[in-house]
């Protein structure tokens, strides 16, 4: 959520941090499932750049009227905001993901090659998105008092 808290800050209302959230869960349910199971390649299918598409779709669709509802009342999510908090979250993932796991193939069913893997250590990735959601969060503490 650290990049897209950091985005959000930058693009506003141009991107549903709440859509974004959404399809972050909907692209770990297949690792999440993996792990009951104790298959033997957790990140598949969806953490790929065809399965993120398919997601962000089902994110945009699903999440857009799921994420009004769990917010205030009068809170609107147009559509473009909705799908680009789906895709930003589903891309996002894919390419934070990819830095570290190795049963990723991100560029299945084309290639089974993964360019991400090692691009950069996994504490680098996890205090980045860290460092990032702080960020983001302290540029919007800092709008809000503005408004006030």
């Amino acid at each position: 959520m650290g990049p897209g808290l950091a985005l959000k800050s930058v693009i506003e209302r141009r991107m549903s941090l709440t859509v974004f959230g959404f399809s972050q869960l909907l692209i770990d349910l297949e690792p999440g499932i993996g792990l009951v199971r104790g298959s033997p390649v957790l990140h598949g299918v969806t953490h790929t750049f065809v399965g993120a598409t398919l997601i962000g779709l089902v994110a945009t669709v699903l999440g857009r009227p799921l994420c009004q509802r769990l917010m205030l009342p009068t809170y609107v999510i147009s559509w473009p905001a909705a799908a680009a908090g789906a895709f930003i979250g589903t891309y996002s993932h894919i390419l934070l993901d990819g830095t570290m796991h190795l049963d990723m193939r991100p560029l299945a069913p084309f290639s089974d090659a993964n360019p991400l893997l090692g691009t950069a250590g996994i504490a680098t990735t996890y205090i980045g998105c860290v460092v990032a959601g702080l960020v983001g969060w302290m540029i919007m503490r800092v709008r809000a008092e503005r408004v006030r």
